[in-house]
């Protein structure tokens, strides 16, 4: 019988007045209210977004290296080691900024960080002297992009999320390749025209444009939003979701929770295992590819804009890879993914100088891609283990790994300038990256797989 039908000659309830002979109506069920979309997946899109316009300067010293030394002489050196400085502060950043996370909030953090973001770029157009792309490269961005670190996107599913965390780890570390995707191309014309002092505006721009979203959105936990963490078990009957709520975090000093943390971690063979396996990534990454491939195109002729190309479809297959490695990690052995992404990694290095050439060859496209694909798809299965093996320390351990990775990325980029200088060339810094990614793959393949429930109890909660 439909809701809307009539049921005759039901007796009145005892009490209550007679109805009309005619019938008494049964009322309709209440309908169904729509399943109201998760907050977890509103506070992931805005980090997303975070993390987009924090990736603006990621794109620039590669496509500003060029005009910078055109217009003051300053050697590839000297750039260099501003990118250096930026990429060691950038990771030294990052596990006492996922300390900060847990004693001011997320909200707090990633706000003040973006606006360090915009207000170095913004410097930037004063410069006129090598110290002070320094400070405003290296100190301010430094500063900034490292609270903005790939450690906040592992806080944030560690925090939101108990179903697919490595999902959401692939997407949200895809943020800062959307981020390259979006700044590149337009960074790289308005170096050429009108000048690389508006691109920097542009990198400011993009950072500060979020600040506005991050204030009223991005929610510190799900205790904060009233829910449970995404996938998370509803609370026993009387329960409120407050008390099943996780605890949101130690309150004790940053600093001294994010070293207490190091000292514990290190006494573990799978963090120093991380931590080497993460350094070559960085080196082969943000230190090689990311500071030095356009300046390398271009010492063989190829157009810095057609070079910024590249490295904007490299950003495209990055999100792709990132994503799908996210969702591996959730199904599959963290450590055999690692020794398969650094082993194809290598690979690509060791034939890129035979692929560089004034025009773009169907084989650099075909190494572009592969590339991407395997850009940052080390973060999820890296974050797995992290969280795996520390529980709940893994995201300030995560940090401590990302600055190993950070370290690496800062030598790379300061010794890849070195050996141009030097020799004229990029080759040796090439093939010494792709020898450096056989030694991580074959230390992330070694990774114990059952160590994580012995090694976790020496590791509990601060």
């Amino acid at each position: 019988m439909s809701a809307d039908q009539t049921v005759e000659g039901t007796l009145p309830e005892a009490g209550r007045p007679s109805q009309s002979p005619a019938a008494a109506v049964v009322p309709a069920p209440a309908p169904r209210r729509p399943r109201r979309l998760h907050p977890a997946w509103v506070v992931a899109a805005v980090a997303f977004l975070a993390l987009v316009g924090a990736a603006g300067f990621r794109a620039a010293p590669g496509v500003l290296m060029v005009p910078l030394q055109q217009e003051f002489g300053w050697s590839t050196t000297v750039l260099s080691g501003a990118v250096s400085i930026n990429l060691v502060l950038f990771g030294l950043t990052a596990p006492f900024a996922a300390a900060l996370m847990e004693r001011f909030g997320i909200r707090k953090v990633t706000a003040t960080a973006l606006v360090l973001i915009g207000l170095g770029s913004a410097l930037t157009v004063l410069v006129n002297q090598s110290w002070q792309i320094l400070l405003t490269w290296g100190l301010l961005i430094g500063i900034g992009t490292g609270s903005m670190a790939l450690v906040f996107a592992a806080t944030i599913a560690n925090t939101w999320f108990v179903k697919s965390r490595g999902l959401v780890i692939g997407i949200l570390t895809a943020g800062s390749a959307a981020g390259q995707l979006v700044f590149l191309p337009f960074i790289a014309m308005l170096a050429q025209d009108p000048g690389w002092r508006q691109a920097s505006l542009l990198i400011a721009v993009g950072a500060l444009a979020v600040v506005p979203l991050v204030l009223k959105f991005l929610k510190n936990s799900p205790a904060e939003a009233g829910v449970l963490p995404y996938g998370a078990e509803p609370p026993a009957a009387g329960a409120t979701v407050q008390a099943a709520a996780p605890d949101s975090g130690p309150r004790t000093n940053a600093a001294v929770r994010a070293l207490q943390v190091l000292k514990r971690a290190s006494r573990i063979r799978t963090f120093w295992a991380l931590a080497a396996g993460f350094a070559i990534c960085g080196a082969t990454t943000n230190g090689l590819i990311g500071t030095h491939f356009i300046p390398s195109a271009h010492d063989h002729g190829m157009p810095e804009t057609t070079a910024a190309g590249l490295l904007a479809v490299v950003g495209i297959f990055d999100i792709v890879g990132t994503i799908a490695s996210g969702w591996l990690t959730d199904r599959f052995n963290p450590r055999i993914l690692l020794a398969v992404y650094y082993q194809f990694r290598g690979i690509g290095l060791l034939v890129l100088p035979l692929l560089l050439s004034a025009e773009v060859q169907p084989s650099m496209i075909l190494f572009v891609v592969i590339y991407g694909l395997d850009w940052v798809a080390t973060v999820p299965p890296t974050a797995a283990i992290c969280r795996e093996t520390f529980g709940a320390d893994g995201s300030v351990v995560f940090g401590w790994v990302f600055a190993a990775h950070q370290l690496g990325a800062a030598a790379a980029a300061l010794g890849a300038g070195a050996i141009r200088d030097a020799t004229g060339q990029y080759t040796y810094a090439w093939f010494g990256a792709a020898a450096m990614c056989t030694i991580a793959a074959v230390i992330s393949a070694t990774i114990r797989k059952h160590s994580a429930s012995r090694e976790a109890e020496p590791v509990p909660a601060s």
